[in-house]
């Protein structure tokens, strides 16, 4: 099966368990989605096209400070959105806005990027569910209910006593079905994970977590939850986010494998994908970096969690060393197929049309 096959096939929602095991394949003969990671304004030419030739074809992004609240929260929306746009604007040979799941075959075909946006958080909504069409129509094609603590909606992960799901959340969560917008649960507490995957008509995504059962980590998500997600027809994604894994810090990167592994245990190999959540620059831990961080993290600041990267996955090519560790371990490329790109088209192909 040709490439041209291959992407017609995926896009038309046939998840393939083809003849391509039969020969070594490589990310960029696939498609190779990260269902949330950074595309970030100082990257040179030079590290897009790296990006590009590894094999990445398309990226959700988060658009603003998740941290905020009320009119902040949405005020700083709307300047990310701005931002984003901007940006991809500027460098139209790299990167292209995507609001449908076609445009991942587009950026295939033209050797781009497509750029998803997303809100990590809903506090950007306020009270106000009208917001969600504004943001729809904006381009917004997927959002939190929740960051790391309470909102309106629901109870983030570093809530002690959080509330589950609220009356109000479970009018955005409505809400969110109606116009299409995807539903992340991600940061999300369990209570609030449970009631949310319960109360939506449709899948959900959570797009950037590890496996608790493995590593107990606020961040990660239980057995139960991915199990319901996945029974719900929606995806878990494995971060690379380390200290979600594992204190270690050299030689280290089996514990990510080990964990995708494991939701595909738990879930079935249609129901993972990879969420990244990190930096696609080749990053040294100098003071410039960590003068960097503070200023985006502030409070949240933890010096003890960085390097929050394995070094292994460590620059634009990621993606490659993941399926090539993945397949030393035995992964069949069928399943690496899915769990790279497939099983994010037949998601959003349910989403986002």
């Amino acid at each position: 099966m040709d490439r041209r096959n291959f992407i017609k096939n995926s896009l038309a929602g046939g998840l393939l368990v083809s003849s391509l095991d039969t020969f070594a394949m490589q990310p960029k003969d696939v498609i190779v989605i990260d269902a949330m990671g950074e595309i970030r304004e100082v990257y040179s030419d030079s590290l897009k096209a790296e990006m590009i030739d590894s094999g990445l074809n398309a990226i959700t992004v988060t658009l603003c400070d998740p941290k905020s609240f009320e009119n902040e929260a949405y005020e700083l929306a709307i300047a990310g959105i701005n931002d984003y746009d901007r940006i991809i604007r500027e460098n139209p040979e790299f990167y292209f806005k995507a609001t449908v799941t076609s445009d991942i075959e587009k950026a295939f075909k033209s050797k781009r990027i497509a750029i998803y946006y997303l809100f990590q958080n809903s506090t950007q909504f306020g009270r106000d569910l009208s917001n969600v069409d504004k943001f729809y129509k904006l381009g917004v094609r997927s959002s939190q209910i929740t960051y790391n603590w309470q909102n309106w909606a629901g109870a983030g992960c570093y809530e002690e006593n959080g509330s589950g799901l609220t009356r109000f959340g479970h009018e955005l969560v409505a809400k969110m079905n109606e116009v299409g917008m995807l539903i992340d649960l991600s940061h999300a507490g369990m209570e609030t994970m449970t009631d949310t995957i319960q109360a939506s008509r449709e899948p959900i995504i959570v797009s950037h977590t590890c496996c608790k059962d493995l590593y107990n980590h606020k961040r990660n998500t239980t057995d139960f939850n991915m199990r319901a997600t996945a029974e719900k027809g929606g995806l878990i994604g494995i971060t690379q986010m380390r200290p979600f894994m594992t204190k270690n810090i050299d030689n280290a990167v089996h514990h990510y494998y080990e964990h995708i592994e494991h939701a595909i245990n738990v879930c079935g190999e249609e129901h993972v994908c990879i969420g990244s959540d990190r930096d696609h620059r080749r990053l040294v831990m100098t003071q410039e970096y960590l003068d960097e961080l503070k200023k985006e993290e502030g409070e949240n600041f933890d010096p003890t969690m960085w390097p929050l990267y394995f070094e292994e996955l460590n620059g634009p090519t990621r993606m490659q060393t993941i399926w090539d560790g993945l397949s030393s371990r035995g992964m069949k490329e069928s399943t690496l197929e899915k769990i790279m790109g497939t099983n994010l088209i037949r998601l959003y192909s349910m989403i986002y049309g």
